[in-house]
């Protein structure tokens, strides 16, 4: 099992790309299930979770060969299995996403309920009613779903709560619906705009992705296209807060400013100087952090997978600094380990109160899921001393090249066996 070991405290300065985003990269994977057309699809992370979605891809009958930064996908054109077993599933909640286009498409699907990060219950009902509103039969059954239907047909239907799995899923569904379908109380994450440009590239006739209601009419196939990945809100912002929380100067290029606009009001708040231009993001830090507190929220708020970031930024916050996740019930596993290293976290329900700024120092702590993870890397550079962070094997699903990258930044980082 691989480790990363850190010299700190470093000061990040330079300029990185910004990898394409894995959850943009992982639903558009899994419309290569809608059609027998080729997909090309550019600017794919080099992360687990890719190599594990093309692995099950394989497996319904999709096969995949690299060219350039991302990969060309083709149906086999044999017939394959309409099932995503658990041995290919239990380590990625993504796995999900096939559900809906290989129903809509083969008619049947009997999928493993997913895996990923243990970060809550995150429950796929909506996905399922959703499903059933567009006249699926759903079961679950020894831990699978199974779902058939001759052909969906379009309906409306409003998503209790916003979901960004639930929506993708529906999206893709309902591209080979009978029938026009409305989607209510949808995700707006830049992610689900970028899978409907990807549907839409294949002949799919989407409006309203990116606001509350989404209309698909149903068409009766589907072609191939060329795409290109949106890049990594969630990698640009983790190493901004990199920058802001050691008095570094980071820039990320290949990156959209307005994808990130919650965290950089924030990062101004707290100090930080921040320049913002289409394609490029700038911060300085200032050298003292004022304490900011924030909310987790479905996007345009703040997004839920930077908080463990911010969290380690506000250890060395002058004063007292709240967090409250409102969007995951159990995502402050990284609390324990930021505490081994020195921090000051008091936990109530929902909230976290920080109490800074406090001196942080080395020693060997366990990531718990992918953010957390990289919560700890960034409160290892600002450590005295060495810091270990094992189990970042969570790091490696969703962070391309991390410590190549820090070393760009002028980080003393390595990946060791332990």
């Amino acid at each position: 099992m691989q480790k990363l070991r850190i010299h700190g405290p470093t000061r990040l300065e330079g300029e990185i790309r910004a990898s394409g985003a894995k959850n943009a990269a992982l639903p558009a994977l899994a419309t290569s299930l809608l059609s027998d057309e080729p997909l090309e699809l550019q600017r794919l992370p080099q992360v687990r979770d890719i190599r594990t979605m093309r692995k099950l891809l394989r497996h319904l009958g999709v096969e995949s060969e690299e060219r350039g930064d991302g990969l060309v996908l083709r149906s086999t054109g044999e017939a394959r299995p309409d099932e995503a077993p658990y041995d290919l599933v239990k380590t990625m909640r993504a796995s999900v996403l096939v559900l809906g286009p290989l129903l809509a498409r083969r008619g049947h699907a009997r999928v493993s309920l997913p895996g990923g990060c243990a970060i809550g219950v995150r429950p796929i009902d909506q996905h399922l009613r959703g499903l059933e509103a567009l006249g699926a039969d759903v079961v679950i059954d020894h831990g699978y779903v199974e779902a058939r239907a001759r052909r969906l047909e379009g309906a409306r239907f409003r998503f209790a709560l916003p979901t960004v799995g639930g929506t993708e899923n529906l999206m893709m569904a309902a591209t080979l619906a009978r029938g026009t379908t409305v989607l209510e109380n949808c995700a707006r994450e830049p992610e689900i705009v970028d899978l409907a440009r990807l549907l839409e590239a294949m002949g799919a006739a989407i409006s309203g992705a990116g606001e509350e209601r989404i209309t698909i009419e149903g068409v009766d196939r589907l072609g191939g296209a060329c795409h290109p990945v949106i890049p990594d809100r969630i990698e640009a912002g983790t190493y901004l807060i990199g920058a802001a929380m050691g008095a570094g100067d980071v820039t990320v290029t290949g990156t959209s400013p307005a994808d990130l606009a919650p965290l950089l009001e924030k990062l101004s708040e707290i100090g930080a100087i921040v320049q913002a231009e289409e394609g490029r993001i700038r911060v300085r830090g200032s050298g003292e952090i004022r304490p900011r507190g924030i909310v987790t929220e479905p996007h345009p708020g703040f997004p839920t997978d930077l908080q463990a970031q911010y969290m380690a930024l506000a250890t060395q916050a002058h004063g007292i600094t709240t967090v409250s996740e409102t969007v995951f019930e159990n995502r402050f596993q990284h609390v324990p380990e930021l505490v081994r290293l020195g921090a000051d976290i008091r936990i109530e329900g929902t909230y976290a109160r920080i109490h800074g700024p406090t001196p942080l120092s080395g020693t060997t702590v366990m990531a718990t899921d992918l953010r957390a993870s990289a919560c700890l890397v960034l409160a290892g550079l600002i450590a005295e001393g060495v810091t270990i962070v094992d189990r970042i094997y969570h790091l490696d699903r969703g962070y391309e090249k991390m410590e190549s990258k820090l070393q760009q930044l002028g980080a003393r980082v390595d990946r060791i066996d332990g």
